[in-house]
């Protein structure tokens, strides 16, 4: 049986190279992409996974991946600026590009494929900073762009093929160069849930927003 094939944005450090981690030792065939080549080269030498240069922030590094097949896709990238939003109002046109506009440029270049063989998993990493029930206190552009990552998952949600699950998921405040030291929960973890998503069986949950396992409010 052949396995399945997996690319995760951002899986140089963090969240996305434990996800990678982890997805390789279930059995999956996993690439990741990296803005800095030397970096992408070594981690995936260090996880025995696949690597591709690309920069969510410059649409045109994307191109390979149109003529790439996968059938699981983690939007995991995403950046943190901390500063008010008027006072850094480039920072909202950043945000969207690399955690809006790139996750969805990616879904809908993978999309036919994994229609085609009748199977697609995705996850869009994103957090509680972006959630209207907590009143968006992600700064900046980051609460923002999450806000509307999450739009997109339950949009989409109706629009793809049924055979194509696609979740939103919060891992939370998490133990990494993002997340700072002081964080509660270990990367391990987050990592764990996402993983979970990305292995859903056909039955799955569908257009959802998750944290720890557990529906999370929008």
């Amino acid at each position: 049986m052949t396995a399945l094939r997996a690319l995760v944005t951002g899986g140089t450090r963090g969240i996305g190279r434990e996800v990678a981690a982890q997805l390789v030792r279930a059995g999956v065939a996993v690439t990741i992409t990296a803005r800095d080549p030397a970096a992408g080269a070594r981690v995936g030498a260090e996880l025995g996974c696949g690597w591709m240069q690309m920069d969510l922030a410059a649409p045109t590094t994307m191109q390979p991946v149109i003529d790439a097949e996968f059938d699981i896709l983690i939007n995991n990238a995403g950046l943190f600026i901390d500063a008010p939003l008027m006072d850094r109002p480039e920072g909202l046109g950043t945000s969207l590009q690399v955690m809006l506009t790139a996750p969805f440029l990616l879904i809908r270049a993978l999309a036919p494929g994994m229609s085609a063989r009748g199977m697609g998993r995705i996850v869009n990493v994103s957090s509680s900073m972006g959630s209207f029930a907590k009143g968006i206190p992600g700064p900046n552009g980051y609460g923002v762009s999450k806000a509307a990552l999450n739009a997109l998952t339950v949009v989409l949600a109706r629009e793809l093929d049924p055979c194509i699950l696609i979740n939103a998921v919060d891992p939370g405040w998490v133990a990494t160069d993002m997340g700072g030291t002081s964080a509660p929960r270990r990367v391990e973890d987050a990592a764990a849930e996402i993983v979970a998503l990305a292995l859903l069986p056909e039955d799955g949950p569908t257009g959802g927003f998750f944290h720890q396992g557990q529906p999370a409010a929008w």
